[in-house]
């Protein structure tokens, strides 16, 4: 395979991909995957919580609320584990600095700690820092995690990886200049041309999501529906950004989480089936900047936290499991104003994804600020 091949295609079957999905907002775990086998947590939600009828059980403690049960089926098949008390060292309770410190991987960080990753992590046979289609965001918005990646194509659709209708005679003649030269700049060129032209190949083809996934038509499943696709075309992703925000809930928090919930186990439940096999090669992880406190505030919502949820989901995963240790409820086992503590950083459980994406030795560069202790994710 010459270098400007494997920089569209990636490392064939070995090519790994991380999509990170952050929820926007603070979203409260303790709604979405929830301790219903603790009084403690009905006592300090009397008019909020998930009952526990209602609730889908995954242990002895938790129960996924019911509209994330869509997910239920990856959790008992292996490829969903959940981490409860999760977050990072940030106590400002603001949206804006924890998602900046969560995003950049810390506050002395430069760029994002995805960019990052995709910098300086690499491959034997591979091109320097990927290919052009290496760092996908979807969405309107340049995610700071990627900041300082080599390179990141913000799209919301395929329409957008295009440089318009009857742009023929310029791409050849772009492809002409390109050739001619030896450097860098011009190898750039044509790995983005020939990236361009499977992508048009791509767009001009009906996409027909398989294993009877059903995406939902709202921004967030049709995200995913993309990723899907571009992954299976095996045209070189490495990492992939998306967001779904609106999870700030300090009044009528189910009247306005519900509609994202759905959306989030619709198009979850869908990218994992649509996968097949790719899923051996894909990790997804679900984050927040912050979870929500314990206590019900007196507008039927919650206000603030410290610790909260995330997901794991792919080939490999120790799933059908709750990670980690939960360190309850307790008065005496509460944070600041009455929060869930964050018991376990963010970093230690995306360190092992990038570990086994080729972060090697790299992690200090990666997360420079942290002693990363690596949760066990894999089997």
């Amino acid at each position: 395979m010459n270098r400007a091949l494997a920089a569209i295609n990636g490392n064939g079957d070995a090519q790994q991909t991380l999509v990170v999905v952050f929820l926007r907002g603070g979203a409260d775990g303790l709604t979405l995957v929830a301790p219903v086998e603790d009084d403690r947590y009905y006592h300090a939600r009397p008019r909020i919580a998930v009952a526990k009828s209602d609730a889908v059980p995954l242990d002895d403690m938790f129960g996924l609320h019911p509209l994330l049960a869509p997910l239920k089926p990856a959790y008992t098949e292996g490829h969903l584990a959940i981490l409860h008390a999760a977050g990072s060292e940030d106590d400002t309770h603001s949206h804006f600095d924890a998602q900046d410190f969560m995003e950049h991987g810390g506050s002395l960080a430069a760029g994002g700690w995805l960019g990052r990753f995709l910098r300086y992590r690499q491959r034997e046979g591979e091109a320097e820092g990927g290919g052009p289609l290496a760092a996908i965001a979807l969405g309107r918005k340049f995610p700071e995690c990627l900041r300082g990646a080599p390179s990141v194509t913000v799209m919301q659709s395929l329409d957008d990886f295009s440089l318009g209708n009857g742009s023929g005679p310029m791409t050849a003649e772009l492809a002409r200049l390109y050739g001619a030269q030896p450097d860098a700049l011009a190898s750039a060129g044509r790995d983005t041309l020939q990236a361009l032209s499977r992508i048009e190949s791509m767009r001009n083809a009906v996409y027909a999501p398989q294993n009877g996934a059903q995406y939902g038509t709202d921004s967030f499943s049709q995200g995913l529906k993309q990723a899907a696709q571009l992954i299976k075309a095996k045209v070189g992703v490495e990492a992939v950004s998306v967001d779904l925000e609106g999870w700030d809930s300090h009044f009528a928090q189910s009247t306005l989480v519900e509609p994202l919930m759905r959306q989030l186990a619709q198009g979850l439940a869908a990218f994992r089936l649509d996968l097949g096999k790719s899923i051996d090669s894909t990790t997804t992880i679900v984050m927040t900047e912050f979870g929500r406190r314990v206590q019900e505030n007196s507008s039927f919502g919650t206000d603030h936290g410290s610790g909260g949820v995330m997901f794991a989901m792919g080939g490999g995963i120790r799933g059908g499991r709750m990670l980690g240790k939960w360190p309850g409820i307790e008065a005496d086992s509460l944070t600041g104003p009455g929060d869930l503590a964050v018991a376990y950083n963010y970093r230690n459980l995306i360190a092992p994804v990038l570990s086994r994406m080729g972060a090697g030795g790299q992690l200090g560069q990666i997360f420079p600020d942290w002693d990363v202790q690596q949760l066990r994710v894999y089997a």
